[in-house]
């Protein structure tokens, strides 16, 4: 098994491609170490010194690491990958990301909730996980699109910069309600 390698755009996160779907029907957040019984297999993640975070995407892993340079951490991250991908066991038991229900507006902007989401979906997702990351609606009220930023997103330098110059501005240009974008 070859496991690729990328740099993110954020310096303390590096991004895993194993060459094979690890979450296909979305992405997972793990900022902290789980529960075991959860997620078995990013807790052997964290069980590496300097490990500080993990992200599960469609078909990558970023892990962000504390202070610890990546050359003493990123052969024990590729071991662990690969040992799990060559037991065949799942990758979480049953773990799910948040849900819509903890998403947030008013139904008098349904309509334009649908529209902010599916540019989202359609424009800004597939841009952010290549690089490592996930962005997911939050909320909208009084014309402020909320945000979640995850995996190499979450602590980026360069996050506002996306979420102001990128999203904001795209999301102004094709939805006139929109009047700010902000992180959650």
């Amino acid at each position: 098994m070859f496991i690729q390698t990328e740099a993110t755009p954020n310096p303390s996160t590096l991004k895993f491609l194993p060459g094979r779907p690890v979450l296909p029907d979305g992405g997972l957040d793990i900022p902290n170490p789980p529960e075991p019984a959860k997620s078995p297999w990013p807790e052997r993640l964290f069980g590496i010194p300097g490990v500080a975070g993990v992200f599960l995407g469609s078909d990558f892993i970023t892990v962000t690491r504390t202070d610890t340079e990546w050359q003493q951490i990123k052969p024990a991250i590729l071991g662990a990958i690969m040992e799990h991908f060559m037991s065949g066991a799942p990758i979480t038991n049953g773990v799910a990301e948040v849900s819509d229900a903890d998403e947030f507006f008013d139904s008098k902007d349904a309509e334009t909730v649908a529209t902010i989401k599916e540019l989202i979906e359609t424009r800004v997702r597939p841009a952010v996980a290549n690089d490592g990351g996930d962005i997911t609606f939050r909320g909208f009220k009084d014309g402020v699109v909320f945000l979640h930023m995850k995996g190499s997103c979450s602590g980026c330098p360069s996050s506002t910069a996306t979420l102001k110059h990128g999203i904001q501005n795209l999301l102004r240009h094709f939805v006139p309600d929109v009047v700010e974008v902000r992180p959650m």
